[in-house]
């Protein structure tokens, strides 16, 4: 029963900060590509790790996470405007590389495939 709680609470918190990013923070730090992946809520429900996928160059996706962690305060407050909690968590934005890493694995199999075709059209020759 408590998991799906927090798993509720995680979907609910991500859809919210993902609005709070769009439409209240107005921040030239963080880029327009800007997509909240995840939310992961501790069971004590104090803290939130919230992972953050940013498309654009490292010196891009670095900053606007340092601009983000700056402007936790910000969020959390618009936010718990919008969520009726009793003690909002604190936030802390972490960049997410899940979907780095699904594009080079993939880059790697679009190449190992290529290959294959290469050395298979050499054997019928």
């Amino acid at each position: 029963m408590k998991k799906q709680r927090v798993q509720r609470l995680n979907s609910l918190l991500r859809e919210v900060i993902s609005e709070v990013l769009q439409k209240d923070v107005k921040n030239p730090y963080i880029s327009k590509f800007t997509t909240v992946t995840e939310v992961e809520v501790t069971a004590d429900l104090s803290y939130a790790k919230v992972l953050i996928s940013v498309i654009g160059t490292d010196s891009e996706k670095t900053e606007t996470i340092d601009a983000l962690n700056q402007a936790a305060g910000f969020i959390s407050v618009h936010s718990s405007k919008k969520v009726t909690l009793r003690y909002f968590p604190t936030l802390s934005f972490e960049l997410d590389t899940s979907v780095d890493k699904h594009m080079k694995i993939d880059k790697i199999l679009t190449d190992i495939k290529k290959e294959k075709e290469k050395r298979s059209s050499k054997d019928d020759e």
